[in-house]
This record gives C-alpha cells, sequence and structure tokens, in this order.
C-alpha cells in the first residue's frame, strides 16, 4: 500500500510522495536509479512565457512533478544561479534553533543574490541523532520544522537535511533525506543510500537506505544530490570500496552533469585532506563540478570542521568555508569561482582550534557556563586550562590546585603562573588533612600490610571528590585532563583523576600535548616553561616519574597508534620500529586490561582516526593474547 508523507499547515507543504523509492513523480511512474526529477526549470525565460500568456500551465506542471502538489512555485532562477553553502552549527534536537539558523543563513544568501542555498546533513534535526529517531515526536518536529522553514524562506530555493518517514522491509521507520524547499513548497526529495557502520557511524541501526536515487533539473544543469557516505565509495579512489554500489557514479551515468553532497563529516587529523583529495578525485573523473557543504561544531565526541569545498570539473577548489567556525559561502555556477576563505593550516592549529570548538559546544549545548580544573602543575592540566579559556572564556574558568604530601613546590607554583596568565581564578585546597583522615579510618583493616598503590589511589580520589563538591557548588563542569597515553594503558584513576564531564584531550597522544603547549606558547607564553621542561610525574609517593612505569613517551606513543588506530600484531609493531618485543606485548596487555576503566570514562572529544570510546567497541570481560 503507498504511504504519503504529509505537511499540513495553513501554508501548505502539502501531500507529497515519500516511499523506499523515493519518487516524486505521476502515480504511475517507475523510479529507476538516477532517474530525473523533471519540471524544476524555472529559469527568468520560462517566468517571461507564462506571464505573457496568462497561463501557469498547471497541468503540465502536475504531470511532471507529482499530483496534489498544488499551483506551480514561482519561477525565480536564471539559466545559471549563484549558489550559497550554509555552514551552520546545529543542535541535536533544537529544532527552532537550527530552524533559526537555515532561516537567518537563507534571507542573508537571499540579500546576496543567490538562488539556491545548501545546508548540511540532518541540519534541521542535528547530526546525529542516533536513537531520538525512534521517538515519533521527534520525527513529527522535523516535518514541522521543515515546512516552517519552506514558508519563511520564499524566494530563495532551500536545500536542507531531515529525518522522514521511510516505507521499508527492513524493520526501519525512518530514512536520512535530503529536502529541496521552493517558495514554501517541498518539491523534491532525496534519501541517502549508503548508511555507514563503522567507527562512530552506526546509520544501519537508525535508518533504512534509500533503494535508489534520481536527478532533479535545476536552471540548466542535472542535479545529483547525495548525502554524505554517498560519495565516499568511489572505486577508483578507495582500494577496497565498502559498499556494492556508488550512488555518485550512477547519477552521473544517468546524465547528471552536477555533484551537491551535504554532509556531517566528522574532524580528524588529517580529513580535510583527505576529504578534499576524495572529492577532487570525483571531479576529475567524471568531469563535472563537485559541491560538498559541511556541518561544523561539536556534538558529543564528535567535532565537525565545516571546511565545505566547491571544485571545478578539473578538481580545483574554486570556493571554501573556513574551518571550525560558521560561514556563508558563495559560487557561481557557471563560471565556476567562489569564495575562498582561509581555512586553518597545520596540525597542531586545526587541532587546538578543533578541541576549543568542542570543549565551547559541549559545555554550552549541555548547558554550562563554567568549567573547572585541577590544576597539578603538569603539562596535561595546563594545556586543558588554556584550551577551557580559549573556549568560554578565562572568566569561565576556575583552576583548582590541591597540593598533597608529595606535592612540590615547583608544581604548586606552576599551577598558580598557569592561573595568573590566563586571568583564570585560583584556588588553592590542600588534600593532606583528607589523605590523613582516610590514612586513619582505614588503618586497622590495613594493619600488617605495606603502603602501595592503593595510598596513591587514595591521593587522587580525594582530589576527585573535591572537584566534583566545587562542581555541585558552582553548577560548573569539571574537565578532566588525562591524556591518550594514560588512557590507553590505564595510567589514571577511576573516581579520581578521571573523574569529570568532559575529558578535553582524552585523545591526544603525551608527545603530542607537547607539541600542542609549544603551539600555545608561541602564540602567547601562558604554559610555564617549568611545565614543559620537568620530567612528568603524578607525585603521588616520593621522587615519582612516570618513566617509573610506563616506557618512554615517544615510544609508548608508537605502540598505541600501530596498536589502537592500526590493529597491528605485537611482533609487526616490534619489527617496524625496533622496539623490544616484549615491551611492546606489555604495553599491549596494560591497553586490553584498562577496558574497564575507559568505558567508566567522561566521553572524550574525537581528534584521531580511532579515539577511545564508542567508535572503538571492545569487550570488557574478555582473554587477549598480546
Amino acid at each position: 500500500m503507498e504511504t504519503f508523507y504529509q505537511i499540513v499547515n495553513v501554508n501548505p507543504l502539502v501531500h507529497f510522495r515519500h516511499s523506499a523509492k523515493q519518487t516524486l513523480d505521476t502515480a504511475s511512474s517507475v523510479t529507476v536509479p538516477g532517474r530525473i526529477a523533471g519540471g524544476l526549470r524555472f529559469c527568468r525565460a520560462r517566468r517571461r512565457q507564462t506571464t505573457l500568456s496568462g497561463n501557469a500551465d498547471t497541468e503540465g506542471y502536475q504531470d511532471r512533478v507529482g499530483p496534489g502538489l498544488g499551483p506551480r512555485p514561482s519561477p525565480l532562477y536564471t539559466k545559471e544561479v549563484k549558489i550559497a553553502l550554509g555552514q551552520i552549527n546545529p543542535t541535536v534536537g533544537d529544532f527552532a534553533g537550527n530552524a533559526a539558523k537555515v532561516i537567518d543563513f537563507s534571507r542573508r544568501a537571499q540579500t546576496g543574490g543567490a538562488g539556491l542555498i545548501l545546508f548540511p546533513e540532518l541540519s534541521v534535526c542535528g547530526y546525529p541523532p542516533r536513537d531520538l529517531v525512534e521517538r515519533p515526536s521527534f520525527v513529527a518536529r522535523n516535518r514541522e520544522t521543515a515546512e516552517r522553514i519552506a514558508t519563511e524562506t520564499k524566494g530563495i530555493a532551500v536545500i536542507c537535511g531531515l529525518v522522514t518517514p521511510a516505507e521499508s522491509d527492513t524493520g526501519k521507520s525512518v530514512m536520512n533525506s535530503a529536502a529541496l524547499l521552493m517558495d514554501g513548497r517541498l518539491v523534491f526529495l532525496q534519501s541517502k543510500m549508503l548508511l555507514p557502520t563503522y567507527d562512530v557511524f552506526d546509520e544501519m541501526r537508525n535508518f533504512a537506505p534509500a533503494k535508489s536515487q534520481e536527478l532533479f533539473n535545476f536552471c540548466g544543469n542535472r542535479m545529483a544530490l547525495t548525502i554524505c557516505e554517498d560519495a565516499w565509495n568511489d572505486k577508483r579512489f578507495w582500494p577496497k570500496p565498502l559498499y556494492s554500489v556508488d550512488p555518485v557514479d550512477a547519477l552521473i551515468r544517468a546524465g547528471g552533469n552536477f555533484v551537491l553532497n551535504i554532509s556531517a563529516s566528522p574532524f580528524w587529523i588529517g580529513k580535510r585532506e583527505l576529504r578534499r583529495n576524495m572529492l577532487a578525485n570525483i571531479a576529475r573523473q567524471h568531469k563535472v563540478p563537485v559541491v560538498m557543504v559541511n556541518q561544523v561544531g561539536g556534538n558529543d565526541s564528535l567535532i565537525f570542521d565545516g571546511s565545505s569545498l566547491v571544485l571545478n570539473a578539473e578538481g580545483k577548489v574554486i570556493a571554501q568555508g573556513r574551518t571550525c567556525e560558521e560561514d556563508l559561502v558563495y559560487f557561481d555556477s557557471k563560471t565556476l569561482t567562489g569564495d575562498m576563505h582561509e581555512q586553518i593550516a597545520g596540525d597542531e592549529a586545526s587541532i587546538y582550534s578543533a578541541l576549543v570548538l568542542g570543549t565551547r559546544d559541549y559545555m554550552h549545548k549541555c548547558g554550562f557556563q563554567k568549567a573547572i580544573i585541577g590544576l597539578s602543575g603538569g603539562i596535561d592540566s595546563a594545556l586543558t586550562a588554556v584550551i577551557a579559556a580559549d573556549a568560554v572564556g578565562p572568566e569561565n574558568v576556575i583552576g583548582v590546585g590541591m597540593p598533597g604530601p608529595y606535592s612540590s613546590q615547583g608544581s604548586i607554583d606552576d599551577a598558580r603562573a598557569l592561573a595568573k596568565n590566563l586571568g583564570i581564578r585560583f584556588e588553592l585546597i590542600s588534600i593532606n588533612q583528607v589523605y590523613e583522615a582516610y590514612r586513619q579510618t582505614l588503618q586497622s583493616v590495613f594493619s600488617g600490610r605495606k603502603e602501595d598503590v592503593t595510598e596513591e589511589n587514595i591521593q587522587s580520589r580525594a582530589r576527585g571528590a573535591l572537584l566534583m563538591a566545587l562542581s555541585n557548588k558552582f553548577g560548573a563542569i569539571v574537565l578532566s585532563t588525562g591524556n591518550k597515553s594514560e588512557l590507553g594503558v590505564g595510567y589514571c584513576t577511576l573516581y579520581g583523576d578521571m573523574v569529570g564531564g568532559l575529558a578535553v584531550i582524552s585523545d591526544v597522544p603525551k608527545t603530542l600535548v607537547y607539541r600542542l603547549s609549544e603551539y600555545v606558547n608561541a602564540r602567547r607564553a601562558v604554559i610555564p616553561q617549568a611545565t614543559i621542561e620537568k620530567p612528568p610525574s603524578a607525585e603521588l609517593r616520593p621522587d615519582q616519574k612516570d618513566s617509573d612505569s610506563l616506557p618512554p613517551y615517544e615510544v609508548l606513543d608508537a605502540v598505541l597508534e600501530d596498536y589502537v588506530e592500526d590493529l597491528h600484531s605485537a611482533e609487526r609493531i616490534a619489527a617496524d620500529h625496533g622496539f623490544n618485543l616484549e615491551l611492546v606485548r606489555r604495553v599491549i596487555r596494560m591497553v586490553d586490561r584498562a577496558e574497564y576503566k575507559r568505558q567508566q570514562a567522561a566521553p572524550g572529544i574525537k581528534i584521531s582516526p580511532k579515539a577511545f570510546g564508542y567508535g572503538r567497541r571492545f569487550p570488557i570481560a574478555a582473554k587477549c593474547e598480546a
């Protein structure tokens, strides 16, 4: 039985067909992958003919687009149209806020002379919505919000992403779709065909895939509208494509001559270059322009860097959006010239900007204005504090020094100096009395046993309890300061230094922490040089150094990268780097044993191809051979 997805209001985005075949055509037509949805040739010459004749040619329009759509939308577009990219920062579930951004950017683009504006994947509801799409009310809000956007953006065509109902045999109730809105109406709908299920993506869990896709004519071009992953299966680029179909190739073989891609493509080191190279290969191979508008902003652990692109048929970038900020980009679809906005260059600068963006958005989208950070005088807490101050302003960051029985005066001085350099509030709270109270309380139970890591962890947990007390009292989020190297091997304390609502640098290896700190100080010297130069230490026992328990960080980070990100064996890692095989095996055993800690850690900001968190799913109760 045919189903209809209806948008109902006084200004009717009335019946439009939305079945598994995703067609906007007459009821008798058959959808073929890549077929053209006719009738969207709204060019000025056509408008003159219609006006002069006094006829709206409604019958012909109905044949081309489908029954029940009402009068033909006003033909507003010249043959070659100026196109805009609305690189926005949506919040998942904030329909009113997201709609306001889409409407504002659309009106600005119209004022700037654009006839069409593209917005990112699922820009109406925010990406990734995950299991929110299982709520009927959430799906209904997508419909209602799309209707509002269409009503309030008359005069410019808008392509935006939204969740739509599905009629399919997969058991999934919704689809990840892109809608073309014109003159208060929805005139074309396309749904995502390739649903990624790897790393942080699990779209097959929530969405039904489109069985086919169509072209639409738009003022002289036959547009191939795709959604993110649909463009990531070019067999000429990827040695081992993940899918059996290539939607871009199918649409171009069917006559498409202009590729549009609306994306929510997360950031990681090297991703911008990979994205650019992949899209350039599509452009060159098919000899067509390629447009990609990407989401910007942080949503939970994911950072979206924006960096939207337009490439000509030779694969040359002719327009681009800024990195890690909202942007409005224009280009001319005839001359293929456009805005070249500056993008952040260099790994350290890109990573740092992503961490700042991720911290700011996580805090603000979760309703926090202030952050609390335990300042040990070490380099990890120093870098975290700098990121937080840049993210939400130094007036909204509280640094807390919590010296214990083995803290050095140098570390206390370094923490205080950092806070002064940043202009953040600094509090000094000793844990000595708390630590002694724990020892006295446990003395009889621990009688006859030597001091060991237990006493070290008590110090860490005393600090964690104090930070959470301050968090409760001041309504501020605690930002934990552990790095990827420590988290990888479990060199951290549950309910101690791991407490917090966000682990800012949990995907930053220790060696990269040093590089980022040097980058920060090159801009403005805020991290004390002593913090950078002194050997890292938890200062939980006399003369303690990280090197007492761990290999040198240069070695540890190389092993972690190969094992965690590339899944290499101990034998291969040892051979590739010339490391001692038993040392490599010891590190791998530490990684595997620490899984239970990582699954209790605060969410962290992803900046690598493989971060700890929901993109790396390993069992806890498992026997692993190093």
